[in-house]
């Protein structure tokens, strides 16, 4: 799952994110979710997060989401 829609993602979900420094490479971060930054529920790009360790970045896959 993508990390494009910002109802699919919430605080505690395994994800994988791209960090500001890593956009050209496309180098993926592996984290849990502490707080979601993106206010808007669309982004083309990824909603952007912050994770528990502090890095902040956009979703780009979601690990475990949530049943909806």
């Amino acid at each position: 799952m993508n990390g494009q829609n910002r109802k699919d993602i919430a605080a505690g979900l395994e994800v994988a994110i791209v960090l500001k420094a890593d956009q050209r490479t496309g180098k993926l971060t592996r984290g849990v979710v502490k707080d979601i930054l993106t206010n808007s529920s669309f982004h083309p790009h990824g909603i952007k997060v912050r994770l528990l360790d502090g890095q902040v970045g956009r979703v780009q896959e979601i690990f475990n989401p949530k049943s909806t």
